[in-house]
């Protein structure tokens, strides 16, 4: 399922990996994390100017045509100002300005907002989030992001094709495959109705991915709160690992359109906010599209099993 090629450079390891399902491949330098950028984080701004506070977010936040904001537990859902996809939502997760330890039942509720308003949308749905200013947020309040794009992105394309041909040549779900294999390697963490593997060619740092029985946004809600326990388990992690930034992203298919693609969710470390505005993304990344990552799957889903 994966191409792993090893070599040295001036002694030193690096793996170049490409997983054969999509075509997409990165570079492993294991020494890179000797280079110590990642330095503990900045701490939140203030609550003082935050337009997601409560107080604040019923004022200057829009509602939908209705008039009306979209409530689950703690977290409130509405159109984005600043959209670029055809619908584009805001969900903020919690009532809490600055958070370390998210909860599963704050986050599973904030999924299903999200979810709910994307429902009946025509195209490729999926719900984002940037944490902190170093993963991309414009706000250290915590929200997602929910889109329904006409053209699905690049890499949201290549699993779409690449499941539908998998199936058309094996009759199997290319998830059913994928876990048969990852469940027997290191890089297996947790989880049975919803697993949870580090990510064998990893498109960013720590990459860990979340598999669900499902293929389309709808069928996939009644898994939220399996894959709100396991998300918050992985950050968790992260935070063990001193990452306190990171990127998330789940894929959904279109119902009864997209044959043999299951929705998954993927989930990346990013370097914690700092002074110096050091990132993590730099011109591999962002002009070759092709990930430089500093950390072995297999011994992230050691460390996984051992520290949890």
């Amino acid at each position: 399922m994966f191409l792993i090629e090893r070599s040295l450079s001036g002694g030193r390891p690096i793996e170049f990996r490409r997983e054969r399902l999509t075509g997409l491949s990165c570079t492993i330098s294991p020494t890179r994390l000797s280079r110590g950028l990642n330095h503990p984080p900045m701490p939140a701004a203030p609550a003082d100017d935050c337009p997601f506070c409560p107080g604040r977010l019923e004022r200057e936040t829009p509602t939908f045509p209705h008039g009306s904001r979209i409530r689950r537990g703690e977290s409130v859902t509405f159109p984005n100002l600043y959209p670029f996809a055809p619908c584009h939502t805001v969900t903020v997760i919690t009532r809490a300005h600055a958070v370390v330890r998210f909860r599963p039942l704050e986050l599973a509720d904030a999924l299903q907002g999200a979810a709910a308003s994307l429902v009946g949308a025509q195209g490729y749905a999926s719900i984002n989030w940037n944490f902190r200013h170093s993963a991309g947020a414009s706000l250290d309040h915590p929200h997602l992001q929910g889109l329904v794009m006409g053209r699905a992105s690049f890499v949201h394309a290549r699993y779409l094709a690449g499941s539908a041909r998998f199936l058309s040549r094996t009759g199997r779900l290319y998830r059913e495959a994928l876990l048969e294999h990852e469940r027997s390697t290191d890089r297996f963490l947790f989880g049975d109705e919803v697993p949870f593997v580090a990510s064998a060619v990893p498109i960013g740092e720590r990459e860990v991915r979340a598999f669900l029985p499902a293929g389309s946004l709808e069928e996939a809600v009644p898994y939220f709160e399996s894959l709100a326990t396991g998300l918050c388990r992985v950050l968790d992690l992260y935070q063990d690992l001193g990452s306190h930034a990171f990127n998330i992203t789940c894929y959904f298919g279109r119902s009864g359109r997209d044959r043999g693609f299951s929705a998954f969710c993927s989930v990346i470390s990013r370097i914690n906010p700092n002074e110096n505005s050091i990132s993590d993304s730099a011109f591999m990344e962002r002009l070759h599209l092709h990930p430089i990552v500093m950390t072995l799957p297999e011994e992230l889903g050691r460390y996984g099993r051992d520290a949890h």
